[in-house]
């Protein structure tokens, strides 16, 4: 680039780069791709031994995505799509994780990454227009851009219950599973949480387990994973029209090809028509397929409400105990407010004689024993603990880093109401700091690996349009960042998302302010608008020329 990014020699070692990458999960790798082609130099920090990200970290029993693998993968490669041949329709993490250090392999990306390593800080040097990064291992950094590629879900919680650390037998969190795994043979199991992760985990966690006690604070909604191998031919098909299918997926809210784009109402469709398709897509599988069956089912309460009641008998149909089927049968929620859950026998699995569930909600837990789990009612005395209790998501990664921007702006307090960016890809008074998939972006509420995919693409096409323009800094104005995050905003308020307290607004960490934070109007809403502010020149942010040391709105 024409404006690299220069040490000063102060004497002091650290390493230079034009780019700086934070993570190595999808988002990073593929950041990593892009800016090499750019020609910039690049530095990645990972905290991990590995790449993988979320799927490095992850490897508790029954870990598997729940976006069809054929669509959660790279598309900028076609000699990759092709070459990789995927085993199930849902890939568990082990199958994952072999397929990002194929690519980081297959495209030497290894060579730019500076693993065991966590970013401490980030101040910006507004003389010089550089960012100044230290880490807790090896030398600091300077780079004129920081791209945060730290994800979504990856600033695992573990609850601060009273006592934990006086409790004799074993604990692992889900998101900081022993790589060797854990024997639970014929041991007295707590799993504490029924999101998505414990759903996956009990099945598993059963089959191998002396007893398993459940906690469940609040039931989750959830539909079969409908997992199979994946079938040769569907596999030859797919990958003989992956061109126009990952273009379909850019035009899919969801940012799956593989899922239907519904275009009716609920409600204008017979009763018994509807549940004969409710039946068909639950017999296939798979939460998408089933949020997608209507077009209104976050935005009509009695088109939501067809789905739900729908779910809810066959959480009865599968439970023996009527009891024990009304706890896990969710009524404060509409379906999909909260992340839907996709399993695999999870609602079976509480026949099994060696499972009990306890209504967390009814009896809180008050405090970890040396022996176990006490609640308002009972002892109940276990040999290991399973946390599944979730992540500080979204923001959590970012907020533990130390970041300061102009004027010793501190990006926590810029936040401490809730989060605020512009398009979910920059913070004003951050200069030069883009975020993937930050809050206010489709993020966590697409398929991912498309939303990263688009994000990194802007990204590395508005660094290239920085170089064309001899230009040092690209921010967005504050305006432009107050009326995205209403707009955000308003797009929620038009759905029932905001109706559930859940992870999409902070509620499960206490203190967190309630603030919905993904971008819920859809992936090909979202990208046009992306398209269009950089048509009108950038609109809403502000370049600052390399020899002029005043910020200049972009024209």
């Amino acid at each position: 680039m024409s404006q690299a990014v220069q040490c000063e020699s102060d004497g002091d070692a650290r390493e230079c780069v034009d780019v700086l990458i934070v993570g190595a999960g999808f988002a990073g790798l593929y950041a990593i791709y892009r800016m090499r082609e750019l020609g910039l130099r690049v530095r990645c920090i990972e905290a991990a031994d590995g790449v993988g990200g979320t799927w490095h970290w992850n490897r508790y029993p029954g870990a598997r995505c729940d976006v069809e693998s054929l669509d959660y993968s790279y598309s900028f490669s076609n000699d990759l799509q092709q070459e990789w041949t995927w085993s199930h329709r849902y890939a568990e993490q082990p199958e994952i994780l072999a397929y990002l250090n194929h690519v980081a392999d297959r495209f030497d990306l290894r060579q730019h990454i500076r693993f065991e390593t966590r970013v401490t800080g980030m101040t910006f040097d507004e003389a010089r227009a550089v960012w100044t990064v230290s880490t807790d291992a090896g030398p600091s950094i300077e780079a004129r851009f920081c791209i945060m590629a730290s994800g979504n879900l990856s600033a695992p919680r573990v609850p601060d219950f009273r006592g934990l650390e006086r409790f004799r037998g074993e604990w692992h969190h889900s998101a900081r599973w022993p790589r060797e795994g854990v024997d639970f043979t014929g041991k007295r199991v707590a799993l504490i949480g029924t999101g998505a992760t414990g759903i996956q985990m009990l099945p598993k966690i059963a089959a191998q387990a002396g007893f398993v006690t459940v906690f469940q604070r609040t039931a989750n909604f959830s539909v079969p994973a409908g997992n199979h191998p994946m079938p040769k031919e569907e596999d030859r098909e797919h990958k003989a029209r992956y061109p126009e299918l990952r273009k379909a997926a850019r035009k899919q809210s969801s940012g799956m090809s593989r899922v239907p784009i519904p275009t009716m109402s609920a409600l204008d469709v017979p009763h018994e028509e509807r549940l004969r398709i409710y039946e068909r897509l639950w017999a296939k599988g798979g939460s998408n397929r089933m949020m997608n069956a209507f077009n209104d089912m976050m935005r009509n309460e009695e088109a939501n409400e067809s789905l739900a009641s729908f779910v809810r008998e066959k959480i009865r149909s599968m439970v023996k105990d009527p009891e024990i089927a009304e706890i896990l049968t969710p009524r404060d929620h509409p379906i999909g407010s909260r992340r839907l859950c996709v399993d695999t026998n999870y609602y079976e699995t509480f026949s099994r004689p060696n499972v009990k569930l306890v209504d967390a909600r009814r009896t809180p837990i008050q405090e970890i024993t040396e022996k176990g789990v006490r609640t308002t009612e009972a002892d109940y005395e276990v040999d290991a603990i399973a946390f599944a209790t979730g992540f500080d998501a979204m923001t959590g990664a970012l907020n533990e880093i130390s970041i300061t921007g102009r004027g010793g702006m501190h990006l926590r307090d810029k936040w401490s109401a809730g989060p605020s960016t512009y398009l979910g890809l920059m913070v004003h008074g951050f200069p030069n700091m883009f975020i993937v998939t930050g809050p206010g972006s489709p993020s966590v509420k697409s398929n991912m690996v498309t939303a990263i995919e688009q994000h990194v693409e802007w990204i590395s096409d508005c660094l290239a349009h920085l170089d064309r323009g001899g230009i040092a800094t690209i921010e967005p104005r504050l305006d432009a960042e107050e009326k995205w995050v209403q707009h955000v905003n308003d797009v929620a308020n038009s759905t029932l998302f905001p109706r559930a307290n859940s992870w999409y607004v902070g509620a499960n960490i206490p203190g967190k302010p309630h603030v919905f934070m993904p971008y819920v109007a859809g992936l090909p809403a979202y990208i046009k608008i992306c398209e269009e502010v950089v048509a009108e020149g950038y609109r809403g942010f502000d370049f600052r020329k390399a020899s002029v040391g005043v910020r200049e709105p972009v024209s």
